[in-house]
């Protein structure tokens, strides 16, 4: 059962793109993205809203999400979010389980 958050970053004058940039350049993706139960960790920008940046972050299981959470890079990112001024929208989604499960 996967667990998938989209997480919407929104400021001005590009603020969101240049921390997705930033996540990128400082390794921090690189590393989310070796976490046990990481499935997916990637930005997109929306076409008809260039001031908003989407995150599609899917993990194995909540468990796996909340060792996540405890890690020293949530400090790291949040100080990013607070730098480039971001504005934060959270969808969450749990797979359903599959027939055989």
């Amino acid at each position: 059962m996967s667990l998938t958050v989209n997480i919407h970053y929104t400021g001005s004058g590009g603020s969101a793109r240049k921390f997705a940039e930033e996540m990128t350049s400082s390794g921090l993706v690189e590393a989310i993205r070796a976490e046990e139960g990481n499935e997916k960790y990637a930005y997109y920008f929306p076409a008809e809203d260039p001031e908003t940046v989407l995150l599609i972050d899917r993990w194995r299981d909540q468990a796996a999400l909340d060792i996540h959470h405890k890690t020293p890079m949530m400090a790291q990112i949040a100080a990013l979010r607070k730098k480039y001024n971001l504005k934060m929208r959270v969808e969450r989604y749990v797979d359903a389980p599959k027939n055989n499960e």
